[in-house]
């Protein structure tokens, strides 16, 4: 347990305390943010530090254990942002409290985990007040 415990942290403590998808503060919210497996475990993914990111309970219900997802521009399969391999930056931009996807991946990830839905706005839009959105290295 104690183990857990600690990966936990560290995962937690590596992700800046947001989500690795949508960039939200876990401060101030009513849920405890979820330790996604970036390659799911049915997908041979281990229970390590390098396949795990912080995810909000939004986005780690709306990945569960899917890679991949439709590009909406191209209508082609693309994998979904993987946090350990990939950039944030160079495949979402901020548009306001929007989140675009610039790349096929960004597309592909914005549409499947539905990051700008109106909870999502809802939510940045109070982030925004306290000065938490955007995140910060997110621009």
């Amino acid at each position: 347990m104690a183990a857990a415990a600690s990966l936990r942290k560290r995962v937690t403590m590596r992700a800046g305390n947001r989500c690795e998808y949508c960039g939200l503060s876990q401060l101030g919210q009513a849920a405890t943010f979820h330790m996604d497996h970036v390659v799911p475990v049915v997908a041979g993914g281990p229970t390590m530090l390098e396949n795990l990111a912080l995810a909000c309970i939004h986005c780690s219900l709306r990945k569960g254990a899917r890679m991949m997802a439709t590009d909406p521009k191209s209508g082609r399969s693309v994998r979904l942002f993987h946090p350990r391999h990939e950039q944030w930056n160079h495949h979402f931009r901020w548009s306001g409290n929007e989140l675009a996807g610039i790349t096929a991946t960004g597309r592909a990830t914005v549409d499947a985990l539905a990051l700008n839905s109106p909870e999502h706005q809802i939510i940045r839009s109070f982030e925004s007040l306290l000065g938490r959105q955007p995140p910060p290295g997110h621009v």
